[in-house]
């Protein structure tokens, strides 16, 4: 939750949503009124120029203008709203999906690091068990100075190791802070989730490809394309106009007062309204291709998600319960082996072996909780 509280997308799409709100507020109204004022009939030659008293006919004015759109113009600007705050809606909750999918791909990182680290200081103490064989064979005259060295080399080999996965555990927790902060980022992690189990079942995730975070925002996008449809066909209705205005003349003389009604004539619909129309249907049906094609592509992916997330367990599970112990049985075998009189290079081959299966059986794990945090954040009623 912090990575979705805090995460600076997410802060955006609550801006985004509160500008939408706004302008839902003020979509479907009226325009405001335009306040008209002048003079009328002002000679501007002869005796009386620029006179407002000279000529009978010259009236100081003043009035109003309204525009009225037609009811299904206002409607339409009602329904662009709608969909643009509900695209609004869309991508804050995919923003706030995002992050969290985000962070927990950072804390696998972190946690992976460490076990990998882990994995690494496990094998330092049979280093050293190897170091005080061969100088006690090398003391009673059974060794040699290669075998000594060869298992000096190893250890700074391992050293190097544990450097190497040291650093990477402080990357992956400077990761991991840009998600949650630093203070939560310091602390001791938390015991992994159950990777071996989705918070949503398997069928579940293939019967909702549309409620899933990659496709939020296409309901949204129909929306505005319906809205835009609305929009053009609102334009074969006629907008109307009001004018008044109110003439002051000379004294003596009787004011005038002025009325005037107008509306849009749509006379070439064929070649402007009708098209546009056309359009705009277009562009709609488009969308709903486009959504289409965007929902399969999603059951395809998590088609392929949920076949590598599968297939990584079962790895994971396979090293766990026996590449792993056959790694350490052999390099303690051959261990065994050289401590009662046999050659190093067995155990060094069997070293080099056991350090690859420990690393690919942490690289595994990473890749396994990443592909359950990429299922586990699609749908937002298991995101909570």
């Amino acid at each position: 939750m912090l990575a979705a509280d805090h995460a600076p997308q997410v802060q955006a799409g609550h801006a985004r949503q509160d500008a939408a709100r706004a302008d839902l507020d003020r979509a479907g109204r009226w325009p405001d009124p335009r306040l008209v004022f002048g003079v009328q009939n002002l000679p501007v030659q002869g005796p009386g120029a620029f006179s407002t008293a000279a000529d009978p006919m010259t009236a100081r004015t003043f009035g109003f203008s309204q525009e009225i759109p037609s009811g299904a113009a206002l409607a339409a600007e009602r329904a662009s709203a709608r969909a643009a705050e509900g695209a609004a809606v869309a991508g804050t909750e995919q923003a706030r999906l995002a992050a969290r999918r985000s962070a927990a791909e950072a804390w696998v990182a972190l946690w992976a690091a460490e076990e990998a680290k882990h994995q690494l200081s496990g094998l330092v103490q049979q280093n050293e068990v190897a170091i005080l064989a061969a100088k006690a064979r090398l003391a009673g005259g059974r060794g040699s100075v290669a075998d000594a060295l060869a298992a000096r080399a190893a250890r700074s080999e391992l050293a190097n190791r544990m450097d190497a996965a040291t650093a990477d555990v402080e990357a992956a927790r400077a990761a991991l802070a840009r998600w949650i902060g630093n203070d939560a980022a310091v602390g001791p992690l938390a015991d992994p989730p159950d990777f071996a189990r989705l918070p949503v079942s398997d069928a579940r995730l293939l019967e909702t490809p549309s409620q899933q975070a990659p496709l939020l925002d296409w309901g949204p996008r129909e929306d505005l394309a319906e809205a835009a449809l609305q929009r053009a066909r609102a334009s074969k209705h006629p907008d109307w106009s009001v004018d008044f205005s109110y003439g002051a003349r000379a004294p003596g003389l009787p004011a005038m007062v002025m009325l005037q009604v107008g509306v849009r004539l749509p006379l070439f619909a064929a070649h402007r309204e009708d098209q546009d129309i056309f359009a705009r249907r277009a562009d709609l049906e488009a969308v709903r291709a486009e959504r289409e094609d965007a929902r399969r592509a999603q059951v395809e992916a998590v088609n392929r998600a949920l076949a590598q997330w599968q297939g990584l367990g079962r790895q994971v599970r396979r090293d766990r319960e026996t590449l792993l112990a056959l790694a350490a049985d052999r390099s303690a075998a051959a261990l065994a082996a050289y401590r009662g009189g046999g050659s190093l290079q067995p155990w060094l081959e069997a070293r080099r072996d056991e350090i690859t299966t420990r690393l690919d059986y942490v690289e595994a794990l990473k890749a396994w909780g990443d592909s359950w945090a990429r299922l586990a954040f699609l749908l937002p009623e298991y995101a909570q």
